[in-house]
């Protein structure tokens, strides 16, 4: 028997640790959402998820797995598009992140022998985490934190100055399409947590929350973890006492502090 076995078995405390696990990750990750003003991209990443549930179902395949293609083909599918200038990125966003999203819900009324509790997967349920849940978000956030610690200089040079990093030999486009599929990683990971439509809150509030305290790029991600973080703790707290969902309660503790934060701030400059 395994000292963590007492920890693991209780729900709470897998949940916890699932929760921690995402938000060591979404704090980098949100970072570069925040900085490259991509937040309408993620929201369309996540609403493109509930497509990949639908497929995942169909053809009877992980449900993170099919989330995690589906996802990844539509963040190809966006970098391309976009290139050709046909239409304006936010209009392209829009038309993708609906359509995806409708697409899913409408190939699952096509499956009436399916009971599915979407609320799960649109919301989260974070407190139903299993040993292989919580095994997948973190061996899935190791995978991530080790990419983004290998292209960090490359991501960070083209996000401060695209045409410098193309001048210093960074492979730009590379670098944009691996930020995307890292992000498809991400989303199939934490789905299980907060849902596909609130991911991108808990990628992007803590990120917000640190930018303001922050003076170096690095500060900032270390602050967005500790913030995410904080987020996670509280909200489970939160779900646990008053018996709220958990999903939405981390978004609701990550919102306060950024809210606490940034008028601590502008009363301390005042």
């Amino acid at each position: 028997m395994s000292i963590l076995d007492p920890i693991l078995d209780d729900f709470f405390w897998r949940a916890l640790l699932g929760g921690l696990g995402v938000a060591l990750v979404a704090g980098p990750l949100g970072c570069f959402v925040v900085w490259r003003r991509m937040a309408y991209f993620g929201d369309t990443l996540a609403h493109s998820a509930l497509l990949g549930i639908a497929l995942g179902f169909l053809f009877q395949i992980n449900l993170s797995l099919s989330v995690t293609i589906t996802c990844a083909l539509l963040a190809i599918a966006l970098v391309y598009l976009s290139r050709s200038r046909a239409l304006a990125t936010d209009t392209l966003l829009g038309i993708l992140a609906h359509s995806a999203l409708a697409i899913g819900l409408v190939a699952l009324s096509f499956m009436p022998d399916l009971r599915v509790d979407l609320t799960g997967y649109l919301f989260g349920d974070l407190l139903a985490m299993t040993r292989q849940d919580l095994g997948l978000i973190l061996g899935g956030g190791a995978v991530v934190l080790a990419l983004l610690f290998w292209l960090w200089p490359g991501l960070l040079m083209a996000t401060i100055h695209e045409e410098l990093a193309r001048v210093e030999g960074f492979p730009v486009a590379r670098l944009q399409l691996a930020l995307m599929l890292i992000f498809s990683l991400v989303i199939a990971v934490a789905m299980k947590m907060v849902g596909v439509l609130l991911i991108t809150a808990l990628l992007i509030i803590p990120a917000a929350t640190a930018r303001r305290l922050a003076s170096s790029p690095e500060k900032m991600v270390l602050m967005a973890i500790g913030f995410g973080m904080i987020a996670v703790s509280g909200g489970l707290t939160l779900s646990w006492n008053v018996d709220t969902p958990a999903g939405p309660s981390i978004v609701v503790s990550a919102f306060t502090v950024f809210v606490l934060v940034y008028a601590l701030v502008r009363k301390a400059r005042a």
